[in-house]
C-alpha cells in the first residue's frame, strides 16, 4: 500500500511539473505572439503616415512635372493596394509597390531643379525622409519580434507545446525587393579623343 501511495505521489508531482511547464511555455508563446502583433501595429501606423504624406508630395511635383502621369497613376494604385491590404503579408507586398513608385517619383524630381528649391516640396521631402527612417526602425523591430517568436516555438520542448496549443510559425517578414539585389551597372564615358 505504501508503495502504491508513493507511486501516486510521484506521478502527481510529475504531472504538476509537466502541467506547470506547459502553462509557462504557452504563456510565453502568447506574450511573444502579442509582441509581434503590437510591433506590426506600429509598422502599420508609420506606413499609414507615409501614405498620408504622399498625395501632398505628388501634388507638389505635379505642378512642375505634369507630363509624368504614369508615375502618378502607379503611386495611386500602390496607395490603393496598401489601403486595401488586410494581412501583414499583403501590406508588405503593397508597401514594396509603393517603395518602387516613390523611387520613380524621386527620379523625376532630379529632372526639375526648380522643384528642388520649392519650400513646400522640401518640407514634404523632409517629412517623408523622417517617416522612411521610422519605417525602417519599426520594420526591424517587427522582424526581430517575429524571429524571436519563431525561434522560441521552434525549439524543443516548446515546439511540442506550440503544436498542441495551435501556435504556428509566422513568416510575414519584410524582405528586400528582388530589384534591390541587382548589382548597379556603372558606365563611364569612353575615352576623350581630340
Amino acid at each position: 500500500m505504501k508503495a502504491l501511495i508513493g507511486v501516486v505521489v510521484v506521478l502527481l508531482i510529475v504531472a504538476l511539473i509537466c502541467g506547470g511547464a506547459y502553462v509557462s511555455m504557452r504563456n510565453q508563446m502568447v506574450t511573444k505572439n502579442e509582441t509581434v502583433k503590437s510591433d506590426w501595429a506600429q509598422v502599420d501606423v508609420v506606413l499609414q503616415r507615409r501614405s498620408d504624406l504622399i498625395p501632398n508630395l505628388v501634388q507638389t511635383v505635379k505642378g512642375y512635372a505634369a507630363q509624368e502621369q504614369t508615375v502618378y497613376d502607379d503611386i495611386a494604385k500602390a496607395r490603393a493596394a496598401l489601403g486595401g491590404a488586410q494581412t501583414p503579408k499583403d501590406k508588405i507586398a503593397a508597401n514594396g509597390q509603393l517603395d518602387t513608385a516613390l523611387s520613380r517619383l524621386l527620379v523625376i524630381v532630379e529632372n526639375y531643379p526648380q522643384l528642388k528649391s520649392n519650400e513646400n516640396f522640401l518640407q514634404l521631402q523632409d517629412e517623408l525622409a523622417g517617416t522612411e527612417n521610422r519605417i525602417a526602425v519599426e520594420r526591424k523591430r517587427y522582424d526581430d519580434a517575429i524571429q524571436d517568436y519563431n525561434t522560441y516555438i521552434g525549439k524543443v520542448p516548446q515546439n511540442i507545446v506550440a503544436s498542441m496549443a495551435g501556435f504556428k510559425r509566422n513568416d510575414a517578414y519584410f524582405a528586400a525587393p528582388e530589384a534591390s539585389r541587382a548589382v548597379p551597372q556603372v558606365q563611364f564615358p569612353g575615352p576623350v579623343t581630340h
